[in-house]
């Protein structure tokens, strides 16, 4: 796990919460004593599929010279 957070640049604490609630990569647990591994190709993917869900990356989702989108106001209670 250390070297997967370090290859990410997280720390190891991040990518263990991650893994806990189910928002990191990929992983599994190998071996008698169920040491948690990623696999490099996995780790690849899943950073392209972050990429690509961030509108600041994905001009699909936000394409370039668009307007920006502006949020409702709030409206005042009586």
């Amino acid at each position: 796990m250390r070297d997967a957070a370090q290859y990410l640049g997280l720390s190891p604490h991040t990518l263990y919460v991650w893994r806990h609630r189910s928002q990191g990569p990929p992983s599994f647990r190998m071996g008698p004593r169920g040491r948690v591994m990623y696999r490099l190709e996995a780790l690849d993917v899943w950073v392209r599929e972050q990429e690509q869900a961030d509108s600041r990356s994905n001009t699909a989702v936000s394409p370039p010279g668009a307007a920006p989108r502006m949020r409702s106001a709030y409206t005042e209670r009586a």
